[in-house]
């Protein structure tokens, strides 16, 4: 028999564009007058999927809608989905952090949550009176606190700022911190968020580990959202994928990160980027393409052919040693290659940079590639998680990578032009 230790039926939250709340107090009135009258609320009727690289037409957006699964006792709940597909949403109904629309959400035992960085924490207390603060929100005694007090400072790695306020911690600290409380304090269920890529390689692979300690030998639940593959394959014994806000599909870890990165290859030969706050920046990239030699949309890129990434961007003022690069990583965000661009004095306009490369030298599989435009050293846009990329063949891996500088050949011999549109 399934020992179901949380339970979501129905969730959906609904959220009114540009407010906060539920909308208006005409609105807030028409509910209440369907509510009198034994009918449904009006507002459940109307909305959108929760896409957010179309504009759309209503005020009312669906972050989730109808969200159903059950976690069981000491199982490692992974939640994986593109930006914007609902996963921090749904962190915070099962925290209840924020109340669903509609449905219901059943769990037994405590829930300790770790959702942003500081959450949980007042910054005018030291370390050590946050740790009893959230540990008497948790239920505990002081003397239950203070029998985990040393293990919780040792894995943070705070103990020389533990009688400090927290407001002068750096996030890292603040996150090492805040997780150590979420774990040592034994909650039935732990809910993660993504706040861990902020800790540095060595804390995320002590977290990982820890939360695997707990759900195996101390039969507690681990729920986990992550856009770090490897993680997720590493610690989940089960994951759930999300997009626009809906239900994709529940089962084996291995089955859901596959069914994510097919999800993530179909369309992936052209881009165009949120710019809506990038209007403040010196200059700023606006769209990606992955082409062939002639110009034509890939949405592989095969052994032995020509390909080029172009990239769009917009300089707001005059800048001197701009340099725009790519990268590309493995689908663990594992870094594969790197090409940039000789730095360039560009005028205001707008301008493609093209990297163009005569042959291919990575392994068949999925990747992902990044966007980076500095002034010098110093960044100005970047844009990640956005952009994947499929080899379709195998190649040997080459012995050497070129860097020449005169003939504009940057690493994995890429040829790098700008044009003015």
């Amino acid at each position: 028999m399934k020992d179901i230790i949380l339970k979501a039926e129905n969730i959906s939250k609904q959220y009114r564009l540009g407010q906060v709340g539920t909308g208006t107090l005409s609105h807030d009135l028409n509910r209440w007058w369907h509510q009198l009258r034994g009918k449904e609320d009006p507002y459940l009727k109307i909305g959108e999927v929760n896409d957010r690289s179309t504009k759309g037409e209503s005020d009312y957006v669906w972050a989730l809608q109808d969200i159903n699964f059950e976690v069981e006792r000491g199982e490692v709940l992974g939640i994986i989905g593109k930006n914007g597909a609902g996963k921090s949403t749904l962190l915070k109904i099962l925290s209840k952090v924020t109340a669903p629309t509609t449905g219901s959400i059943k769990s037994r035992g405590r829930i300790a949550s770790l959702l942003e960085v500081g959450t949980g924490f007042n910054g005018e207390m030291t370390g050590r009176e946050n740790i009893y603060l959230n540990g008497a929100i948790l239920g505990m005694t002081k003397k239950e606190i203070a029998s985990k007090l040393d293990e919780i400072v040792e894995f943070s790695g705070c103990e020389r700022y533990i009688d400090t306020p927290v407001k002068r911690y750096s996030s890292g600290m603040t996150v090492r911190l805040a997780f150590a409380v979420a774990a040592f304090l034994e909650p039935e269920i732990l809910v993660v968020d993504e706040v861990l890529a902020v800790g540095d390689a060595e804390f995320q692979k002590k977290a990982i580990g820890k939360m695997q300690d707990i759900s195996r030998q101390g039969g507690r639940t681990v729920l986990f959202v992550s856009h770090n593959m490897a993680a997720i394959q590493k610690l989940c014994t089960k994951c759930i994928l999300l997009q626009n806000g809906r239900f994709i599909m529940q089962g084996k870890t291995e089955d859901v990160i596959q069914c994510y990165l097919d999800q993530s290859k179909e369309n992936n030969s052209e881009y165009f980027f949120n710019t809506e706050k990038s209007s403040n920046k010196k200059a700023f990239a606006t769209s990606l393409r992955i082409e062939d030699i002639e110009g034509n949309l890939m949405n592989e890129v095969p052994v032995g052919k020509t390909w080029r990434i172009k990239v769009d961007f917009t300089v707001n003022e005059e800048i001197n040693n701009l340099i725009v690069a790519i990268g590309v990583t493995d689908v663990h965000d594992y870094p594969i290659a790197t090409t940039w661009s000789l730095p360039q004095n560009l005028e205001n306009g707008k301008y493609t940079v093209v990297f163009t490369e005569e042959f291919i030298n990575y392994n068949s599989g999925n990747y992902k590639v990044v966007v980076g435009i500095s002034e010098g050293v110093h960044s100005i846009d970047y844009i990640d998680n956005k952009v994947s990329l499929l080899f379709s063949d195998v190649i040997e891996m080459q012995d050497d990578s070129v860097i020449n500088h005169k003939s504009g050949l940057i690493n994995n011999q890429m040829r790098v032009e700008f044009e003015r549109v």
